[in-house]
């Protein structure tokens, strides 16, 4: 019970059996008042809001388009307006759908990526950063990044820049935070089969010429030195560890969550 009394807020977090839910699953497990967070609010949301309070958190649910500054910024203003502080901000909200060819991908698609998954950060990470700073208290911003933030992958060009980029917000970020007792860390999950993920299963087999799906998991599961793709709940506890008093040094950091796929 590490975060009694403290409040994350996860953008992206509307989608059941995604990296969101399965965060804010792990915080409210050990006492996080939970804000719920995703561009509209319907369905699925009110589903995993749901299900965090039938674990016994209290739990807030604000709709928010994190390409939209004003957005991000009244996102921080409600979760304070409802639990009187953020504490942790994990900027998860993403886009990585759009997959194209380097010179087949419009202008218009790249645009909306980097609209999202890097300004949709930093833009969160300003918002919290300032109602920590008035808050006195510290707090922790942490970024899901990707394996895709330290290599490069077909068809993704937009992605794989976004989350490159999103590994400097992250160390610009920590060194001008680290005075007001904020870190801000980045973690680098490898494929994780989320809704999202399937997606990618879907295109990506069909790319590199596997019969299934199915066969093309299989080999990505016998490249892992730990024999299966990442699971959501390998970047939840990860995110748990950064946001706990264990890691109150650590800052500015991309951490590998990839059973040893991605080592540098």
């Amino acid at each position: 019970m590490r975060f009694v009394g403290k409040t994350i807020v996860v953008t992206g977090s509307g989608r059941e059996k995604g990296l969101g839910q399965a965060i804010l699953q792990r915080f409210a497990d050990e006492g996080a008042n939970c804000v719920v967070s995703d561009v509209a609010i319907a369905g699925e949301v009110e589903g995993v809001a749901r299900e965090l309070r039938g674990r016994g958190a209290k739990v807030e649910v604000i709709a928010c388009d994190v390409s939209d500054a004003a957005q991000c910024r009244a996102l921080v203003d409600g979760a304070v307006a409802a639990f009187g502080s953020v504490d942790v901000m994990v900027n998860n909200a993403g886009i990585g759908f759009m997959m194209k060819p380097l010179l087949e991908v419009d202008p218009a698609d790249w645009a909306r990526v980097i609209a999202v998954n890097l300004s949709g950060a930093f833009y969160c990470t300003q918002a919290a950063a300032r109602a920590m700073i008035a808050g006195g208290k510290g707090g922790r911003i942490i970024n899901i990044a990707s394996q895709a933030a330290k290599t490069g992958f077909p068809h993704l060009p937009a992605y794989v820049s976004s989350k490159h980029g999103m590994i400097g917000l992250t160390r610009a970020s920590a060194v001008e935070l680290g005075t007001h007792g904020i870190t801000v860390n980045a973690v680098c999950p490898n494929h994780v089969t989320t809704g999202l993920g399937a997606q990618q299963n879907a295109y990506f087999s069909k790319l590199l010429g596997f019969d299934s799906v199915e066969a093309y998991l299989k080999n990505m599961a016998a490249k892992n030195p730990m024999g299966r793709p990442g699971l959501a709940s390998d970047t939840a506890s990860a995110c748990a560890w950064l946001a706990s008093d264990d890691a109150f040094y650590v800052t500015g950091e991309a951490l590998n969550v990839s059973g040893g796929e991605e080592m540098h």
